[in-house]
């Protein structure tokens, strides 16, 4: 980056983010303080389900853990370091998983959305509105040349979401990740990049 272009650009941290995305059937938003109980039961009722995928998966035994989590997040919100936000139904509220942006470079911009949903939740259609919410909000109003989804080559549910909402798969990645049990696993790299908006 030159000297000059340097001086222009804006520092994420001024970036103005979202109180919620609002789709039919879901509701994103950043987690608050009082969702930690809801966070934590909904950890512990998939513990075993998402356990192969998620490294948190051990994580969130009580709900004190689930509120230093949520205080965690907050504050890299706050610092426009990763953007993690809960889904919640929208008719109930009732708390349905998690989706999250991830920084890899403001400079570009680029970004990773990440994603998990309880067992109770799954099957429904909730995670493909929750994503195409994320992507699109990050192409348009964060102006992302790229949003990236990675996931392990066994989790067909997840590269079945990237799949649906026209993210295009650009690698498998052999040998290239621990699994939280510590085996060595591979990973599906998607991609969607500017001027691509997810249709329902």
């Amino acid at each position: 980056m030159t000297e000059q272009s340097h001086k222009t650009k804006k520092d994420p941290i001024l970036l103005p983010l979202f109180d919620d995305l609002r789709g039919e059937r879901v509701i994103v938003r950043p987690y608050r303080e009082e969702d930690a109980q809801a966070l934590q039961e909904g950890v512990a009722e998939s513990r075993e389900h998402i356990r192969p995928w998620l490294p948190f998966s051990y994580q969130h035994q009580n709900v004190e853990e689930s509120l230093i989590w949520i205080r965690e997040q907050r504050a890299q919100w706050i610092t426009r370091k990763n953007m993690n936000c809960g889904i919640f139904e929208a008719e109930t509220g009732r708390f349905l998983g998690g989706v999250g942006l991830m920084v890899r470079n403001w400079d570009i911009p680029y970004l990773e959305i990440g994603y998990w949903l309880r067992t109770s939740a799954e099957g429904k259609g909730y995670m493909s509105e929750a994503v195409r919410l994320m992507t699109n909000y990050a192409l348009e109003e964060l102006g992302a040349k790229r949003v990236e989804i990675r996931c392990d080559d066994r989790n067909t549910r997840s590269a079945n979401v990237a799949r649906k909402l026209g993210y295009v798969q650009e690698a498998l990645l052999h040998n290239n990740t621990l699994a939280p049990d510590g085996s060595v696993r591979n990973t599906l790299i998607f991609a969607v990049v500017a001027h691509a908006t997810l249709e329902n």
